[in-house]
């Protein structure tokens, strides 16, 4: 699904659960405009209360209550063993709204239940939403209208690109690949940063060498129209220093071993739904 009209954000929207991927979302829309008086949220922890308060000048609600009638949309951001129960709580205030959830794993079928409504999106963003350079997928129920989308798209724009799959269980494909992706940027990040103090630098400036050819390399190939296997061809001549480096991995068969550890997330994501799910 896509829509070709600008994204448009609600008038007036409330959070189930206030961490980070939900302050992240709620620092975007407060920037676009959006008062902090617009803005509702249910945290049960105090600390995180204090935090809204103090970043974004948000009274924070310890419980659902009344408040969220006012609601246009919902943005489920709480833990997938928690979200049924905090569900059946919030059902009665929000029988008109349009639900977002971003809980990892709960499929839409079981929300919709829980909820007593078929206006359900689905997403799975990333932790770069923290810095606005995000990548979330979204899946709509069919109860969802293209309007419903717009508005989806408004609210999620602040934190980076969205993109709609066609079919649900294709999220858990992207559960595996941009939802746990930064980690494994992050565990590359690791080795690079190690190898090179291994070799001699300072950690800081191997540090500061690793992340910048990331960033670099990925920027090169969200501008590049070619694919990544002629990128990487191209900085790697025959018998050179990356041909060594290059030889060694797939030595190792890396590559295959990092497949297999993106379906195993796959299925971890699977498992979640069932194990969370309607019931």
């Amino acid at each position: 699904m896509t829509s070709n009209t600008p994204p448009t954000t609600p008038a007036h929207i409330a959070f189930i659960g206030g961490g980070n991927m939900a302050s992240a979302i709620i620092g975007g829309l407060i920037q676009q405009g959006l008062a902090a008086d617009q803005i509702t949220v249910v945290e049960p922890w105090a600390e995180a209360r204090a935090k809204l308060a103090a970043d974004f000048g948000i009274t924070a609600h310890e419980a659902p209550g009344p408040a969220l009638a006012q609601a246009g949309t919902v943005v489920w951001a709480v833990k997938p063993q928690t979200f049924k129960e905090a569900a059946l709580q919030v059902r009665a205030h929000t029988p008109q709204a349009l639900h977002l959830s971003v809980a990892a794993g709960i499929r839409s079928e079981s929300i919709a239940h829980w909820l007593g409504t078929e206006r359900v999106v689905r997403a799975m963003p990333n932790t770069p939403a923290l810095v606005g350079q995000g990548m979330t997928a979204l899946f709509a129920r069919p109860g969802v209208t293209a309007q419903d989308c717009r508005s989806i798209e408004g609210v999620l724009a602040p934190t980076g690109e969205v993109l709609w799959v066609a079919e649900e269980v294709q999220l858990d494909a992207v559960t595996a690949l941009s939802g746990s992706g930064p980690a494994y940027v992050f565990y590359f990040l690791e080795a690079m940063a190690q190898a090179g103090t291994d070799m001699g630098l300072p950690r800081e400036q191997a540090y500061q060498l690793a992340v910048g050819t990331f960033a670099g390399a990925a920027e090169l190939a969200r501008r590049s129209t070619e694919p990544p296997e002629v990128l990487r061809q191209r900085v790697t001549s025959k018998g050179g220093t990356t041909f060594a480096a290059i030889t060694r991995m797939e030595q190792a068969d890396i590559k295959t071993q990092f497949i297999q550890a993106m379906r195993a997330a796959e299925q971890r994501a699977r498992e979640l739904g069932d194990e969370f799910g309607a019931g």
